[in-house]
């Protein structure tokens, strides 16, 4: 009778109910593992969150807000310290690059880059694989994930009602397989090339900063010399594992018309104005990021641009983005009383992802605050996975496993302190 009462309780609630139990369990018990009161209530804040942000048993943003009210209220910090958490360099880079990708979408250049990627790539069913990837991962650099795999899904159907009529039903069910997952991949694997990709990049170099506030800093430049080639080998090796799982199975390897692509392509009319206007802004964002500070490679220093200015380290990336978002505000488009970004298009930022960054960097600044990061790297320092390799293999693991079921930034503000 008990089993069947907790099958038809809902998800959340369980998940309410378990995070308030551990809490309580971990304050009760928690100073004679730790030794240190303040650990233990920084331990119990951080599974109590940990639990609800998997079971999503309140709003991820809701759960989020728990370090403003209980580091200050457990004495862990000072209310005035944590709330700087919520608005700092990061959030105004994450939320400049959203406006940037939102002024993209309002003016539909995302989908002129990505078929004119598609019309290059060539039509055969490996190519226009290869294409999409190609489209998607170039996007998902700078637009999210999830839209980015939106936008592309109604390209891919329209591609696919064409392949219909030239496969037989067998390859065509393979072909549509093959098609929707290199999509799906390659929006992810497109996030991991720049710091704006996907927010767990964001949220990494963040903690980063407040777990060793003395490391050099991790800017977009360094970032995308790092990632951006890991990226094209991860692209590389998923079109090369389509090909031997799913397409190379596929006996009637015939084409379409390769007119296809240009007349979407042409349904988008000529070059606007207010497409140029966003394409240069895009342009300029991207360069402004990469060569803002210097780069190092091998032998030889590329000088940053910001060198210039009498107080170079007073400009972040944030900085750059905010300021390209606010020429998008000033210049006018051609229609009527309209510029090229306008709050109502702004206003779709994601506000739940803002306040979640903020919720894992206050949860970050509490580890190192009450020392709970040492305490637990002790207890890994001394277990029995002493080899790296096996850490990395146990949290890459868990990672997994988590991301799963619950939200990628969520995790990840979890796990990284």
């Amino acid at each position: 009778m008990f089993y069947i009462y907790i099958v038809m309780m809902k998800k959340q609630n369980i998940g309410l109910i378990l995070g308030i139990l551990l809490f309580v369990i971990i304050l009760t018990f928690g100073n004679s593992v730790t030794a240190n009161h303040k650990i233990t209530l920084t331990l119990a804040i951080t599974v109590l969150m940990a639990v609800w942000w998997i079971t999503e048993a309140i709003p991820l943003a809701v759960t989020s807000l728990l370090p403003l009210v209980l580091f200050p209220f457990f004495g862990i910090s000072n209310g005035k310290d944590v709330s700087t958490s919520y608005v700092n360099d990061v959030i105004f880079l994450f939320m400049g690059g959203f406006m940037i990708a939102l002024t993209m979408q309002k003016w539909n250049l995302h989908r002129r880059i990505a078929l004119k990627i598609m019309m290059f790539t060539g039509v055969s069913p490996g190519k226009v694989i290869a294409g999409f990837m190609l489209a998607t991962a170039f996007l998902s650099m700078w637009i999210s994930n999830t839209a980015t795999a939106m936008m592309m899904l109604p390209i891919a159907i329209s591609i696919l009602n064409e392949f219909e009529k030239i496969f037989t039903k067998k390859d065509f069910k393979k072909y549509s397989i093959a098609l929707l997952l290199s999509i799906a991949y390659s929006a992810s694997i497109g996030g991991i090339a720049t710091l704006v990709g996907t927010p767990p990049n964001l949220v990494f170099t963040k903690i980063m900063n407040i777990s060793f506030p003395n490391a050099p800093e991790i800017s977009f430049g360094q970032w995308m010399f790092f990632a951006l080639p890991l990226s094209v080998f991860m692209l590389i090796s998923l079109w090369v594992l389509m090909y031997f799982l799913l397409f190379r199975r596929i006996k009637s390897q015939k084409t379409f018309s390769t007119n296809i692509f240009s007349t979407q392509y042409l349904q988008l009319g000529k070059f606007s104005y207010e497409e140029r206007i966003v394409s240069i802004g895009f342009v300029l964002f991207a360069l402004l990021l990469l060569f803002r500070v210097d780069i190092k490679m091998f032998n030889f220093t590329i000088p940053g641009w910001s060198n210039i200015l009498s107080n170079p380290k007073y400009i972040n990336d944030g900085t750059i983005a905010i300021a390209i978002s606010i020429l998008f505000f000033i210049i006018p488009a051609k229609e009527k009383n309209i510029n090229i970004l306008d709050w109502k298009t702004a206003n779709k930022l994601p506000w739940q992802i803002i306040i979640l960054f903020g919720g894992g960097f206050a949860l970050a600044k509490g580890f190192v605050s009450s020392g709970l990061s040492l305490w637990i790297g002790e207890l890994i320092e001394n277990s029995v996975f002493e080899n790296p390799f096996f850490n990395i293999l146990l949290i890459t693991s868990v990672m997994i496993f988590l991301t799963e079921v619950t939200s990628n930034t969520a995790t990840t503000q979890i796990l990284l302190p």
